[in-house]
């Protein structure tokens, strides 16, 4: 068996495709969508990273407002541009670029919840938790929206999530679990005694645990979906969690790079675009 690819690549160009549209029917009722950054230093991933959903919102309409701040910056001149982006009515919502090399916990929360583009304020993931609507993490709800729109079934599937950081492993149990998915999630991480005996019942695995090649294909039950969502660098190249002989046994796979990336970076323009369609009533 060779395993099909869940190619995020090509979800992204649809989904773009999508909120264009929106966006343009935004724009006739005089409301034009704003995604602001906050980028402090010259890591250069965080640049590309940055960079990549400038482009992203130039393509289908978004404005885009780019904060670039010196390696020197303290933690109070981030937060004097924090503030203004909060108050900025062109700024439908923004981020901050991690890592900052600051205290990124007091940033985060220092963002306005309801421009928190990330959906990663302490605010929005308590609403994840009680059920209400807020923004959602853009890795995790991409990685559902890639499973939906590849026709993958989640209800009532048995997910393991290996991985327990607040950007994916944690919220990613709490959406799967909504009624709108009803999955039955198992929560794994790096310190699960025996990891394969829980992967191996698995329809799908969502493997975010930043340990490259940790789930091979004898963990792997034949024809389940497994996403790869772990970036790690061996020999100065990117390595995924998912080992290449998985290809042969699963029954759909993310490609790493090329799969959930691309999802995240299309959950982000979403959530700019449902907040503007909020604000505008």
């Amino acid at each position: 068996m060779t395993a099909q690819k869940l190619d995020g690549t090509a979800t992204l160009k649809t989904i773009k495709a999508e909120l264009a549209e929106r966006i343009a029917a935004l724009k006739e009722r005089g409301v034009v969508p704003g995604l602001g950054t906050v980028l402090v230093g010259d890591d250069p991933g965080s640049h590309w990273y940055v960079g990549a959903k400038h482009k992203d919102c130039a393509e289908i309409g978004i404005e885009s407002i780019r904060r670039d701040l010196p390696a020197t910056a303290t933690q109070a001149e981030v937060e004097a541009v924090i503030d203004e982006l909060n108050a900025d009515p062109a700024c439908t919502g923004f981020l901050v670029q991690q890592p900052t090399g600051l205290d990124e916990f007091a940033l985060l929360s220092r963002v306005d919840a309801d421009k928190d583009v990330d959906g990663l304020h302490p605010v929005n993931l308590g609403k994840l938790v009680l059920g209400e609507p807020g923004s959602l993490p853009c890795t995790p709800i991409g990685c559902i929206e890639l499973l939906q729109r590849h026709g993958i079934e989640l209800s009532g599937a048995e997910v393991v999530v290996v991985g327990r950081g607040l950007t994916v492993g944690r919220p990613m149990g709490l959406l799967l679990t909504r009624k709108s998915e009803n999955a039955t999630a198992t929560l794994c991480h790096t310190r699960t005694r025996d990891l394969a005996a829980h992967t191996r019942g698995a329809d799908v695995i969502i493997a975010a645990a930043g340990v490259p090649g940790i789930i091979t294909g004898d963990m792997v039950k034949p024809g389940a979906a497994v996403l790869d969502v772990g970036v790690s660098r061996v020999d100065g190249k990117i390595a995924g969690d998912v080992a290449d002989d998985v290809w042969d046994v699963a029954g759909w796979v993310s490609p790493n790079p090329g799969g959930v990336g691309p999802m995240t970076r299309a959950m982000l323009l979403t959530n700019i675009v449902l907040m503007a369609e909020r604000n505008a009533g």
